[in-house]
């Protein structure tokens, strides 16, 4: 085989053996999916009646998109979690030991990652459709943004393989994403429009890659979005979110690399 072929391959097997982490240990799926859920009900029906959308329109329709892009980033936490993990126990050191591609252990957890994540997705979109969530738009466009919060998705991931090689412990991982994702996710339209936000704040709100995702995935859906149209953010949403994924990915997939490349322990 070749050498990118071996990689694949390599890749693909570990890929596998991520994901039969899930029936061997159900309670990570079902966690993850009931802290969804809670996010659903708790901004549906507690917040929901208090927060009222520029221009009217249902705030559940708004909501939902919102809610899947926000498990989606903090999916992220998960992927360091899980790396440290396989960290401390010895197992990276096992894989760099073998006759593998060393590119497998990340590719194939980004993998398994997406594949992972897709199913929640799917489960949060059936809970959407419960609380009054709806598509009014083409199959296509429902398609195209599946797409793209499948390859924010992978984008994340690697940020997550990249904080979970920086730690010791699967402690400060989980610590350390929480840091990073929870402001990003909130300082953002996925719960609010950016014009209640503070003035100060309105601009950094919108040029957020959440925010850009969480536009371009109303817009796709054909849910409410109100969403400054008069700035690049607001007439760009799509663009920008591809702009976004594509750069996240750029910058931390290399360095996810050369931190495991650099690892001697």
């Amino acid at each position: 085989m070749s050498s990118m072929a071996q990689a694949v391959a390599d890749g693909r097997i570990v890929a596998w053996r991520n994901l039969k982490r899930v029936p061997r240990i159900p309670e990570l799926a079902i966690f993850a999916i009931l802290q969804s859920i809670m996010f659903v009900l708790l901004f549906a029906f507690v917040f929901g009646g208090a927060i009222p959308l520029p221009g009217g329109g249902s705030y559940r329709e708004y909501l939902m998109p919102g809610i899947y892009i926000q498990t989606l980033a903090f999916a992220s936490i998960t992927t360091a979690i899980g790396m440290a993990d396989d960290m401390n126990k010895g197992l990276i050191d096992r894989f760099r030991s073998l006759p593998m591609a060393r590119s497998a252990v990340l590719s194939g957890r980004t993998s398994a990652d997406v594949v992972y994540n897709a199913g929640i997705l799917v489960v949060l979109m059936l809970s959407g459709l419960v609380v009054g969530w709806g598509v009014h738009s083409s199959v296509g466009e429902f398609l195209v943004a599946i797409a793209l919060m499948l390859a924010f998705t992978f984008a994340m991931a690697w940020i997550g393989v990249l904080l979970g090689l920086m730690v010791k412990t699967v402690e400060v991982a989980q610590q350390l994403g929480f840091l990073v994702i929870f402001p990003l996710t909130f300082l953002s339209n996925a719960f609010v429009p950016t014009e209640t936000l503070p003035g100060v704040l309105q601009p950094i709100a919108e040029w957020n890659p959440i925010s850009a995702l969480v536009a371009a995935t109303r817009e796709l859906f054909g849910n409410p979005n109100p969403f400054p149209s008069d700035s690049f953010p607001g007439e760009h949403a799509l663009l920008l979110s591809v702009l976004w994924t594509a750069g996240l990915l750029v910058v931390f997939a290399p360095l996810a690399v050369r931190r495991y490349r650099s690892i001697d322990r």
